[in-house]
């Protein structure tokens, strides 16, 4: 019943689609009411589970038991893990063995792991038979803060990160804090960026929040990521519900990516997404202040606050790779890369549409002073 996970669940978030509400279940030991939420949001009776080979055979093994000992005929199939395999080829080979299966239109994909498999599988489930319902089931800190909410998917290809994709919201996203315990600290670190980005661009109180929080939330605390994943959810669905599909106020999520996508991708994806970002957020508001749009210190106190994940020493980036990145970044227009730049801590500039056009000279003294550890 799903009576069952509502009660369970810490937080109920919902987030507005124009394909309908979905709800994101946020709380520990929720991956058990899976089958409800399936039975309950996406009613099908075959399944694809879809993860990594990391998290396949240990999250996504007990989510597949789940929905078989529930009555439903369930096939897994797994990739490589991490960003290489973001790509048409995996996506390729998913669909495939999706045909193999017969799956048909009436059946659902359920998407378990992190960002890389939210984005991965969403976009197989955006494009299997013209779109088949998902349910997103993130595994990672990223992923259920951001990745899993909002209803973009895609893969990477050689220019760019994310720039063959599609919108395709999910029918329930389920995150069970209870996981991230069997995460390094590197990688729950990740999700304190985007958590960071959330107050940064929304809500200063939730900055302030997260940074007090941040032993606790170093720690796996499952109730206190609990609270921090609802409140960066919330403020994300108020983004997603204004401007769904990203013609304009929404593109103040992106706060920190475009260039920290331009690490990632000049760095060949051996620097984490969350890492990359926070070096951009960096980056951006050390633009913005260049521009005298944002306020002075700014940056230094995101430098404080990603410290966790940041180090002042130089990256092994060579900047005008990074730079030949930016124009391809899938927020461009005209060619051009755009940013968005901050007023101040939980405030975002509205002027140029939520995001602009900057010099080249200013944008490359902002992206050397990262990559070269201040």
């Amino acid at each position: 019943m799903i009576t069952d996970i509502s009660e369970a669940a810490r937080h109920t978030i919902e987030v507005s689609s124009a394909s309908g509400a979905y709800p994101v279940f946020v709380g520990p030991a929720l991956l058990d009411r899976l089958p409800a939420v399936v039975s309950t949001y996406a009613p099908a009776k075959r399944l694809a589970v879809i993860a990594d080979d990391q998290v396949g055979p240990v999250h996504g093994a007990l989510v597949a038991e789940a929905l078989i000992d529930a009555g439903h005929d369930v096939t897994c199939m797994t990739f490589p893990e991490g960003e290489a395999s973001k790509t048409r080829k995996t996506w390729s080979i998913l669909t495939d063995e999706m045909l193999d299966a017969g799956l048909g239109r009436d059946c659902v994909v359920v998407a378990v792991g992190g960002g890389v498999t939210t984005d991965l599988a969403g976009f197989v489930a955006a494009t299997y038979m013209r779109g088949v319902p998902i349910v997103q089931v993130p595994t990672s800190t990223l992923a259920m803060i951001d990745a899993s909410v909002g209803g973009k998917t895609g893969v990477d290809v050689r220019v760019g990160k994310n720039l063959v994709g599609a919108f395709h919201a999910p029918r329930a996203v389920v995150a069970d804090t209870a996981v991230l315990a069997t995460l390094d600290a590197t990688n729950r670190s990740e999700g304190l960026v985007e958590a960071l980005k959330h107050g940064a661009i929304r809500d200063e109180a939730h900055f302030t929040a997260v940074v007090k929080a941040a032993h606790s939330l170093a720690e796996a605390d499952a109730d206190a990521w609990a609270e921090c994943i609802a409140a960066s959810v919330r403020l994300k669905a108020d983004v997603v519900a204004q401007d769904e599909f990203e013609g304009g106020f929404r593109q103040i999520l992106n706060f920190g990516h475009t260039i920290g996508h331009a690490i990632e991708a000049a760095a060949d994806y051996r620097i984490g997404h969350g890492r990359a970002v926070a070096y951009g957020m960096i980056a951006e508001a050390r633009l913005g202040e260049r521009l005298g749009v944002t306020d002075s210190g700014t940056a230094d106190r995101l430098t404080e606050a990603l410290a966790p994940v940041t180090a002042r020493d130089a990256l092994d980036v060579d900047p005008s790779r990074a730079f030949g990145f930016l124009d391809a970044d899938k927020k461009s227009r005209g060619g051009r890369a755009r940013y968005v730049v901050l007023c101040r801590i939980g405030e975002v500039d509205g002027a140029e549409g939520w995001a602009r056009e900057v010099d080249d000279d200013d944008v490359k003294a902002a992206l050397d002073g990262v990559l070269s550890g201040w």
